[in-house]
């Protein structure tokens, strides 16, 4: 990861314009192509990106200005960052990140469902969990009644950003030649409906897992009705 503290101009080109006036930001190149700019408020978020994969051209302007051209891999979409001044330019190696450390529930809704893969879909069988990509592990790699590879990400409550964890991952494991196609399920107690429809959207399908009933509480013969 390269991480650059900068007085810089930003100005974004795509399906919309977007221009971050001159001031002091901080600029995170990772190793996956991804080119984030980040103040020093606004949470977590980043003032503007450019997800993987894209290509970072650094140059100057005819002026003598330090620009840097942030191209997409497949859309027109361009990032053009005009660098003042350079206060700091390091680079660090992370290596492989084992992943979030899930809490208890999610955890065990995971083990539940690599056990009882039917609950997913008929002829669904497990190959393997917390399969790793580049980015981070899958919580199931599963084959389907036609043996077709399945990636499956669990939360407790499904919401837009498990599904565009759950793309990024289908991006680059249908990169791969041993497993694509790869289709993707999205797995949760709960889903929330903005999530439903992105992932309908991309092609995910959305499968709400009842826990109790997986661990055996839910146990029918126990019912009055």
């Amino acid at each position: 990861m390269r991480l650059v503290i900068a007085h810089c101009q930003v100005d974004y080109a795509g399906r919309l314009a977007a221009h971050l006036p001159l001031a002091t930001r901080l600029i995170m190149v990772k190793n996956d192509g991804s080119v984030l700019i980040h103040s020093d408020g606004g949470s977590y978020k980043p003032l503007n990106w450019m997800s993987p994969p894209c290509t970072l051209r650094e140059g100057v302007t005819p002026e003598g200005v330090i620009e840097w051209t942030v191209t997409a891999g497949k859309t027109d979409d361009t990032l053009r960052i005009l660098i003042d001044e350079v206060l700091h330019d390091s680079a660090h190696e992370l290596g492989i990140d084992p992943g979030l450390q899930k809490d208890g529930v999610e955890k065990h809704l995971q083990e539940l469902l690599a056990e009882h893969t039917a609950a997913l879909g008929p002829g669904m069988s497990l190959v393997r969990r917390e399969f790793m990509t580049a980015i981070g592990p899958v919580d199931l790699l599963c084959k389907d009644a036609a043996n077709a590879s399945v990636a499956v990400e669990i939360k407790r409550r499904g919401d837009i950003d498990g599904v565009e964890q759950l793309t990024r991952y289908l991006e680059l494991m249908n990169r791969d030649p041993a497993l694509r196609p790869v289709r993707g399920i999205f797995a949760a107690q709960e889903i929330k409906p903005q999530a439903r429809v992105l992932a309908t959207d991309r092609g995910i399908e959305c499968v709400v897992v009842n826990y109790d009933e997986l661990r055996g509480i839910d146990d029918p013969s126990l019912r009055l009705f």
